[in-house]
């Protein structure tokens, strides 16, 4: 937008880009409506302080150089990095600024057009980071943080546009309220400074003194930093340790001697999403001191014994929320407040009392999901044993504890990476980066702004060095802490040459050198198409559909929604879908609509369960219920986006819930009409897990999905505290009615919730709970019994799986048929065809079929499983009996 030379002469905004060192692109809406870029006086300004005024007279007190317009537009090649700038005006740089551009990125940067009578026309600032890419792309290879060479580190910080760096150092044994020891660092050419230190500098306390020019305040600052490459932390982060991750005794026994368990495929990845403080902090069979810690899988207690059972069955991967050092949690364990849980327990279970008091915690009651980075490369101190282990190396040998624990239950260790944003920007006092580098390592908008889509400062991975950040630390997790996965929150704001750069540096890893084989590594994210990034706008994003080839998978909403019904963004929350009762069991809220409304989004949702159950592939051709014909998946709607997405079934994790939004149960419960029995209602709760689990893509689990995990009606629980996060393997309570959740997230729904969680037969029992268990366990079984569930192609998926009542007068509302036939080119030597169905209706069906199914019979997993009902199975010679809200397996014996 067109801004007045009043409003200009200020500079607050930064309009243009410097690209590279001779080509600067500026929005032509930045200029007058009647003005001609050609004929304007374009100059580039530069200051050591901030005291350009654009509207000055020569001579000028600060640098200038005179642009030049190019008719021509942005060079092919700066076009093409920079799409959402390919119609700004480029400016060229002469000559003898070029020469000068290092020392002018340390200075005030801006640009001014004047009219031939001299008046002003446009002014701003610079956004910087094209042009520090190209000067000082040699910063790629550099090994910043901390590197030991015979005991001795050499510590590398990347800050190209600061002035001066020095080293403050607290060594072992002094207190941080004593004065440091400041050591100057040196700069390199690669825009990096460095300093070695001696063997005695282990375990020193160390900041950084960054002296640079800052747009923010337009002035030059100088700024006592961490190491955004820190590996250990003081305790509350104030601090980074310097410490030697090669240490022996950094490494426990149990890590060193453990091995995860392989996958022979992608595909077979079945895993649980857990957040490590729900796994512990409320078990009685854990010690009191190890409650909510890393330390607290390495003991016998109902939660790992949980995790045991699962392993057993099939599950072969825990995903764990965030667990780098992130800037909400109080870390100090006597700073920590906790709610009075015996009072909450006597309140109401509709009552807001409960909601109040988590709440008046004020952010220190030990718990946050974790999505707020801070430090990427060291463990989060809340998550330490003791105090003492918070502060410094301590946090390095239990994170390792962990992973071993896992390991040896049978277990992959998937982290949960959040290079998507960092807690915060600019020179707030838990911004790192941006004290560092101002300006660089955030995405900012048109105006110089920090973009903010994600909920917090979106880091732009798509600049050099923020890139090289991500993929350095997904290596050091890998290397150092041997863990086998890595979870990308909000993937889609990265690029899918982001994704591929840490894909190839992860496959470089190997067992010989590295002590990991990085080709086992997997990688999925959520590949989520919002924000200023939508639609490929500034890069080739790392989304839905985008990433066919790579081995990166995304999670699918596809199958999500059509279980649950409805979306995750509905204001009331009963809309039903294929799992949860649309037009087979009205749930009586009024709002989904008449039967034929009921039944033309059901056919929909049938053809997405089905399509989901196929690895939402692109390619697979079935019946479709909805469009009366048979279609590709990328031919079906969903949003107006193509449903069916996938190359490959690896392309897709499957899913119903996550931490994010309800869990299953309460979102049965919310949708289910409020008299459905609870029996019914773990029944349901098996079949959407079943939809899930018994598909050709890789399956997640939220943890406690299996026991009903309840927390109480909560829609977004990530600040809720332990209370709303309650996650009980002792299989007693649920978590469900323990007052009306958080009012921040909410308080629009209240009226909806409150007679739910009042109604007490909404409440399951314990024995109601070790049934849904044990027929999730049946799932499992069901799942890696056999590689029919697990073809791994999308050629073998084509071949083999069908629909075979889609779109026929077999078809009945609320069930789907999935037959997968391989009776040539075999992947199973017992088996030459399986059978599922899945009936979701509240009545037995007797389903026929378009062939002859005499020679199935009931799989032996369910035959001599949990569940007595599903044992009345009957098979005909072209038809089939399943029982109301039931998934049954029928194979056929070679």
């Amino acid at each position: 937008m067109f801004r007045s030379a009043d409003d200009v002469r200020g500079l607050e905004q930064a309009p243009g880009h410097w690209l590279r060192a001779d080509v600067i692109a500026w929005p032509v809406g930045q200029l007058p409506p009647d003005a001609d870029p050609a004929a304007l006086d374009w100059r580039l300004l530069w200051s050591a302080d901030d005291h350009i005024d654009p509207t000055a007279s020569e001579p000028l007190p600060w640098g200038s150089a005179m642009l030049t317009p190019d008719a021509r537009g942005l060079p092919q090649e700066l076009a093409a990095r920079f799409p959402h700038l390919r119609n700004h005006l480029c400016l060229r740089v002469p000559a003898e600024a070029v020469a000068e551009a290092r020392e002018i990125l340390r200075c005030q940067v801006a640009v001014s057009a004047h009219r031939p009578s001299g008046r002003l026309a446009a002014a701003g600032q610079l956004q910087l980071p094209g042009v520090i890419d190209e000067l000082y792309s040699s910063a790629a290879e550099a090994a910043l943080g901390t590197t030991w060479y015979y005991g001795s580190p050499t510590l590398r910080l990347w800050a190209p546009t600061a002035r001066e760096v020095a080293l403050l150092l607290w060594p072992a044994g002094t207190v941080l309220s004593d004065q440091p020891v400041r050591h100057r660092m040196i700069p390199d050419d690669d825009g990096s400074w460095a300093v070695t230190g001696d063997p005695g500098w282990r375990g020193a306390r160390y900041r950084f003194e960054v002296t640079v020019y800052t747009p923010q305040y337009r002035r030059v600052v100088v700024n006592q930093v961490t190491d955004p490459y820190a590996q250990s932390l003081t305790v509350n982060s104030t601090h980074a340790v310097l410490v030697d991750v090669a240490d022996p005794a950094l490494a426990p026994g149990g890590w060193a001697r453990s091995v995860a368990p392989r996958l022979a495929d992608p595909v077979d990845q079945v895993i649980y999403e857990l957040h490590l403080r729900d796994f512990s902090i409320s078990d009685a069979t854990v010690p009191e001191e190890l409650r909510g810690s890393l330390l607290a899988p390495t003991v016998d207690s109902a939660g790992m014994a949980h995790l045991r059972r699962l392993a057993e069955a099939g599950l072969n991967t825990v995903q764990l929320l965030p667990l780098f050092d992130n800037a909400t949690v109080e870390e100090h364990p006597e700073l920590q407040v906790r709610p009075p849980w015996e009072h909450l327990k006597q309140l109401p279970p509709d009552s807001p009392e409960q909601q109040r008091h988590v709440n008046s915690t004020g952010g220190r009651s030990g718990f946050n999901w974790g999505y707020d980075p801070w430090h990427y490369f060291a463990p989060e101190g809340s998550f330490s044993a003791t105090l003492a282990s918070a502060d410094g190396a301590g946090r390095v040998a239990e994170f390792r504890a962990m992973v071993g624990a896992f390991h040896d239950a049978g277990l992959r260790v998937v982290l949960d990476q959040v290079f998507n944003h960092t807690a915060s920007s600019g020179q707030d006092n838990k911004s790192v980066l941006d004290r560092i580098v101002p300006g660089y390592y955030h995405r900012l908008t048109d105006t110089g702004a920090v973009e903010t889509s994600t909920c917090c400062p979106n880091v732009a991975t798509e600049h050099l060095m923020a890139q090289k950040l991500m993929v350095d630390a997904c290596v050091f997790w890998a290397r150092t802490y041997r863990v086998d996965g890595f979870r990308f929150d909000l993937m889609g704001h990265h690029s899918r040459a982001n994704m591929l750069a840490v894909r190839a540096a992860l496959d470089a890893l190997t067992i010989e050198v590295d002590g990991v084989d990085g080709r086992a590594i997997t990688m999925y994210g959520e590949g989520w198409n919002f924000g200023e990034v939508a639609d490929n706008a500034r890069f080739v994003q790392a989304s839905q559909g985008q990433l066919g080839g790579t081995g990166i998978a995304t999670f699918s909403d596809r199958l999500r929604d059509a279980v649950r019904g409805g979306s995750v963004w509905d204001g009331d929350p009963r809309g039903q879908g294929f799992g949860t009762g649309l037009l087979t069991a009205d749930n009586g809220s009024g709002m989904n609509g008449d039967e034929h409304a009921q039944g033309e989004r059901l056919a929909w949702y049938t053809d997405l369960v089905q399509l989901g159950l196929a690895g939402t592939l692109r390619s697979f051709r079935f019946g479709s219920n909805s469009r009366h014909a048979e279609v590709r998946g990328d031919d079906l709607d969903y949003g107006g986006r193509p449903a069916g997405y996938a190359d490959e079934p690896g392309d897709v994790v499957s899913y119903v819930d996550a931490h994010d939004n309800e869990t299953l149960f309460d979102a049965l419960t919310l949708k289910l009409h409020p008299a459905t029995p609870m029996s019914a209602r773990v029944r349901m709760n098996t079949v959407c897990l079943a939809l899930a689990t018994l598909g050709q893509s890789p399956v997640m689990w939220h943890a406690g999905t299996d026991i009903l995990r309840s927390k109480s009606l909560d829609r977004n629980s990530y600040d809720s505290g332990d209370w709303f996060n309650y996650l009980d393997f002792t299989m007693t309570d649920n978590g469900f009615a323990a007052g009306l959740p958080p009012e921040r997230d909410n308080a629009a729904a209240w009226h909806v919730l409150a007679p739910l969680l009042a109604d007490a037969r909404l409440k399951p029992e314990p024995e109601d709970i070790r049934r849904a268990h044990a027929q999730a366990l049946d799932l499992l079984r069901l799942r890696s019994s056999t590689r029919l569930f697990r073809l791994g192609t999308a050629e073998r998926v084509l071949a083999k799986v069908s629909f075979p009542v889609a779109n026929s007068w077999h078809q009945l509302p609320g069930v789907v048929v999935m037959a997968i036939d391989d009776t040539t080119d075999p992947v199973d030597e017992r088996w030459s065809g399986l059978l599922a169905v899945f009936n979701a209706t509240p009545w037995l069906v007797r389903q026929g079929l378009p062939r002859d199914v005499s020679d199935f019979q009931l799989h032996p997993v369910q035959a001599n499983g949990s569940d007595d009902l599903v044992r009345t199975c009957d098979v005909g010679t072209d038809w089939v009996t399943v029982p109301e809200r039931t998934a049954a397996v029928f194979v056929r014996p070679r």
